[in-house]
């Protein structure tokens, strides 16, 4: 591996932790990528704050790799690597894998036209089937074992709204995964007009599960082809 290689963020989305990446660090350390995961508040068994803790998260992240960051946001992910990558020089490039991509003054919530709850310290609970939104292509062990491990998620996050997209001032690429059911295709390509560059993989919500190995060779292209 080289000394200017970007170390490779890795920002998880709503009800989950970072051991969902694990199966995609193993591909990444194949091609010889650094991996570092951000753990998020919001997500957890002990479920807390709001989308700028979580930001806060992602900020400390950064700061402790101490060199070139590319930085991989997915679904809910992508909305506290927004809010909190600006103004970081080593950060060369944003992934929004399947991810919020938003703009000034929106929130999850707002971006799909749903009002802010008049309350909102609690928990969003997941709405439908997890396997049918999140693990479609997963075989039904599989998608067992992810269900097992998802983690409460607090509702604030979901209405918190980006002051300042970091997509503005550092070059993206939006990821559209094209067999999602957690988010349609429709709402990723709008999203994805924000982007720098538009890739597509042929996956449900989580190709870090369903394809690692397709998943980390599309990120190497990605990295290895900016600029």
């Amino acid at each position: 591996m080289t000394s200017t290689r970007p170390t490779l963020l890795l920002v998880h989305g709503a009800w989950h932790q970072p051991a969902v990446w694990d199966r995609l660090r193993v591909e990444l350390d194949v091609l010889g990528y650094q991996t570092r995961a951000v753990d998020l508040p919001t997500s957890g068994p002990d479920a807390r704050g709001g989308m700028p803790d979580d930001a806060d998260a992602v900020r400390k992240e950064i700061a402790a790799i101490g060199g070139p960051v590319v930085v991989v946001a997915h679904s809910y992910g992508g909305i506290p690597v927004s809010e909190a990558a600006t103004g970081f020089p080593d950060v060369e490039h944003l992934v929004y894998l399947a991810a919020y991509q938003l703009d000034r003054g929106e929130s999850m919530f707002s971006f799909h036209g749903v009002p802010d709850p008049a309350e909102t310290d609690g928990l969003i609970p997941i709405t439908g089937d997890p396997r049918e939104a999140f693990y479609g292509d997963l075989s039904a062990a599989e998608a067992e074992v992810a269900i097992s491990q998802l983690v409460d998620q607090r509702l604030r996050a979901c209405v918190d709204r980006v002051t300042e997209p970091a997509w503005r001032s550092i070059p993206s690429t939006y990821i559209i995964c094209a067999n999602d059911q957690a988010i349609p295709v429709p709402q990723q390509e709008k999203m994805a007009d924000r982007a720098t560059d538009v890739r597509r993989i042929e996956s449900s919500h989580s190709p870090f599960l369903s394809r690692p190995a397709e998943l980390a060779a599309l990120l190497d292209e990605i990295v290895t082809s900016r600029g």
